[in-house]
């Protein structure tokens, strides 16, 4: 992950609540102290099933005090982001990998843990990162979808394909076409495998209109963004390429150069080198599937 360089004007603020949170799925752990005090107010487990935590942030906000919550980068944080959003309170999100090498004890609790980015606020020192903005987020649901579709209708072809080969029908890609559909329901076939053949080609067609439907706005979505609509200028990229690669990326300035956006998406090959001999293997493959695949 890149870090940002300028934690912004918010850091501005001298008089706000500061909150180092230890995020999990079903609960937090927090340490809270005021910014121009650096006095610890309070360490508390939050519980996420009872609305225990959606009340102490709540809670929060009749303070008229600014919150500023610092947390490591995690999934399912969204429901979180949009909590405190709703309710005025920033939320800060650090490069878990930093965050830790920053850490020189070796024990490790929850509590240390929500300490230790609680410290790191206070300090001003916290390795903030870029998150996308919830339009962006949602707009990368689109192109999830597409790509489960896809990759869908890919092993429903895959199936049928095979189910073709079994009866001694090779058509490839024409199999799909309207001699080639006609010829593969002409196949005589047992029971269970002719009824397999009728729901997969049923599956099929089911998923072509939202299909269709996904890719159109998807043409549409990369349209409204000029870095999208340069990108498309590169021979070879479409729109799903340009928007998927503007979503994962984010501002492009972060970058200093290539280099950094390659590591970012995962695509710079792995290297075990040693001495005078160098060897480099595949890529890391951490590139988000629909961005590295599409």
């Amino acid at each position: 992950m890149v870090a940002l360089n300028d934690q912004g004007s918010e850091e501005g603020a001298e008089q706000c609540l500061i909150i180092g949170c230890d995020f999990h799925t079903r609960y937090q752990q927090i340490a809270m102290a005021r910014k121009e005090t650096a006095e610890l107010l309070l360490q508390r487990r939050l519980d996420h099933h009872n609305g225990e935590a959606h009340a102490f942030y709540r809670n929060l906000q009749s303070s008229q005090e600014p919150v500023r919550v610092g947390i490591e980068a995690t999934g399912p944080v969204h429901w979180f982001e949009r909590l405190l959003a709703d309710l005025g309170h920033q939320l800060w999100i650090g490069d878990s990998a930093k965050i830790r090498a920053m850490e020189v004890r070796k024990q490790k609790t929850d509590k240390r843990d929500a300490a230790h980015i609680l410290s790191l606020l206070l300090k001003e020192d916290f390795p903030r990162i870029w998150i996308p903005t919830p339009a962006e987020r949602d707009l990368r649901q689109l192109l999830w979808h597409r790509h489960k579709l896809v990759t869908l209708r890919t092993m429903l072809g895959n199936q049928l394909h095979a189910l073709a080969m079994s009866q001694g029908l090779c058509r490839k890609k024409k199999l799909f076409t309207s001699n080639g559909r006609t010829e593969l329901v002409k196949l005589s076939l047992y029971p269970w495998a002719s009824r397999r053949r009728a729901e997969l080609l049923q599956l099929l067609d089911q998923i072509q209109a939202p299909l269709a439907e996904l890719e159109r706005a998807v043409a549409e979505e990369a349209q409204r963004r000029p870095e999208a609509v340069l990108l498309m200028t590169h021979p070879g990229v479409g729109p799903v390429t340009s928007l998927a690669f503007v979503l994962t990326t984010g501002p492009i300035a972060r970058f200093p150069g290539s280099k950094e956006i390659v590591s970012y998406l995962g695509l710079n090959p792995s290297e075990h080198s040693s001495g005078q001999r160098r060897r480099l293997g595949p890529s890391a493959n951490k590139a988000t599937a629909w961005c590295a695949g599409c």
